[in-house]
């Protein structure tokens, strides 16, 4: 009988091998914008300062609704579009959900 390779995995916390069944993911941290709210693939966003958009040449003005955002790997960043900006990346810290 042979053994498989991924029927077990080192837990780095207590250094032991552990029966890959046993052992759960980390949570993924919830996508929260500058008042807190829970964002979500789809919502609605407003800027809430002016920003600078880099390579653009423009600047997103205060109270400019984002629609439609979608989530990215990274918590602190959401991706939208922009009528005038394509590909747009803008941190969760300058948005608030409308």
């Amino acid at each position: 009988m042979a053994e498989d390779d991924d029927a077990y995995v080192h837990d780095e916390a207590t250094g032991e091998w552990r029966p890959a069944a046993e052992v759960v993911p980390p949570a993924v941290p919830p996508v929260r914008d500058a008042a807190g709210n829970v964002l979500a693939d789809g919502d609605a966003v407003t800027a809430i300062k002016d920003l600078k958009v880099k390579g653009a040449n423009q600047t997103l003005k205060q109270g400019t609704v984002i629609r439609s955002i979608r989530l990215t790997d990274n918590p602190e960043e959401i991706d939208c579009r922009h009528e005038s900006i394509k590909g747009l990346v803008l941190r969760t810290e300058f948005v608030r959900k409308r």
